[in-house]
């Protein structure tokens, strides 16, 4: 295969969107309604039924919260309070052991780990509500009592519960180089291929793109699918995969990187990183008036491996054109770069992207926004209908399915296929302009 395009979308869980008052009071229900089906008699002997089945009994968003903070806050505790009674008697030893791996009091015992907080005083034992800052990851942290792989995501500006779906794309501009010569490839079409998912990957919300480059790679691969090139959304790549997938699987990354962020890059004037050049075997940096660094060292920053480069402070004092290259009031000039390898590919890549040339063969990908929208518009695939990770990935796969069948009845029958979201109006143009 030529290319290929990934990109995501996200995808809202069969569950409703609840804040923390309604998830502690809807888990608390949940639970009480699991052993209220499972062990009546029990239950029974265990709660106040009639007192809490009036407190619990509909379900939460069936009627509107108290308005006052602190009744609010008031309410959250007596969940919290009630939710840990329910787990102590579920765990006491003379209650049956198979009530506390009910799948429901498993999420309840989940949630309220997550949520309060125990402490034991002289005053006797007391519940309280995590803060905002203790709460676990949104990665580990549940959304919903009835759909426990569901997560809080947020991309660009929109926050939604549920998973995010990341679609692969042929985008082969010919087929001819498949096929023996003189002879057809499919039957219908033009020579050009018609643009097929290849592979389709479900995750939760919270899982970011660049997260799945890799194993969208493996999954291509072990179906023999893996591109000559991989066109993808600068979300999706960064330097260090590009060298990754290159060494790795073969595979060519075509995407935007950022740009520097230095200051000098940001006004494009004075001496970025670029004006500066790098003798790596001798572990040193040349400013543009010729002067070296004195002092180079691998380190660490934010996490990721670098190498920091400085220049003496007495020989930039006194450089006239120390302003245009550092806003230092004492010291010298200092340069961070990344690992030798993927420097230059980040350096490469800065410099592509801004070349016509690059922008026009990157242009190859923009057919998967066409593909996620009719897949959203088509197939519904922006909602979950079942509950679950494992079962919302079927859906997704068998809506691919589809999609790549409609895609080869339209190549087949020469019928073309809108790419992209187009208005009424814009297309009445289109035609008046044909």
């Amino acid at each position: 295969m030529a290319g290929s395009a990934p990109d995501s979308t996200r995808v809202l869980a069969a569950v409703r969107d609840l804040n923390r008052l309604e998830l502690a009071g809807e888990t608390l229900r949940a639970a009480l309604e699991a052993l209220a089906c499972a062990a009546p008699d029990w239950l029974i002997q265990a709660v106040p039924v009639r007192e809490w089945a009036e407190r619990y009994g509909p379900r939460i968003h069936s009627w509107h919260p108290p308005a006052s903070t602190s009744k609010r806050e008031e309410m959250a505790l007596a969940y919290g309070r009630d939710g840990l009674a329910l787990l102590e008697m579920v765990h006491a030893p003379d209650a049956p052991a198979w009530l506390r791996e009910l799948p429901a009091v498993q999420v309840l015992r989940t949630m309220w780990v997550q949520n309060y907080l125990r402490t034991v005083t002289e005053a006797g034992a007391e519940v309280k509500r995590r803060e905002s800052k203790d709460l676990p990851p949104g990665r580990l942290r549940l959304a919903s009592p009835y759909d426990t792989d569901a997560r809080y995501g947020l991309k660009q500006g929109s926050w939604w519960t549920g998973y995010k779906v990341h679609i692969s794309e042929s985008c082969d501009e010919t087929d001819d180089h498949d096929a023996p010569t003189g002879q057809a490839t499919i039957s219908g079409g033009d020579g050009t291929p018609p643009h097929l998912i290849t592979s389709i990957a479900t995750t939760d919300a919270t899982v970011a793109d660049a997260e799945m480059t890799e194993p969208v790679h493996h999954m291509l691969a072990a179906r023999g699918l893996l591109p000559a090139e991989h066109f993808l959304d600068s979300g999706y790549a960064s330097a260090e995969l590009i060298v990754g997938m290159k060494k790795n699987f073969g595979v060519a990354l075509v995407t935007p990187v950022l740009m520097n962020s230095s200051f000098q890059a940001r006004a494009g004037a004075g001496f970025d990183r670029t004006a500066f050049t790098i003798d790596w075997e001798k572990r040193q940096a040349t400013c543009p008036r010729g002067d070296t660094s004195t002092w180079w060292s691998p380190a660490t920053l934010r996490g990721t491996k670098a190498i920091v480069i400085k220049f003496d402070k007495e020989t930039c004092r006194p450089c006239p054109v120390r302003d245009q290259c550092t806003r230092s009031k004492t010291g010298g000039r200092t340069l961070s770069l990344q690992p030798r390898e993927v420097q230059e590919v980040l350096d490469q890549a800065r410099l592509q992207q801004g070349d016509e040339q690059w922008r026009a063969k990157y242009a190859t990908r923009a057919g998967i926004e066409g593909t996620i929208h009719q897949a959203v518009a088509v197939t519904g695939m922006r909602r979950a209908r079942y509950l679950g990770l494992r079962k919302s990935h079927l859906e997704h796969v068998f809506s691919a399915v589809a999609i790549n069948l409609i895609c080869l009845d339209a190549w087949w029958n020469s019928h073309s296929l809108d790419r992209t979201r187009a208005s009424h109006l814009a297309r009445l143009g289109l035609s008046l302009a044909a």
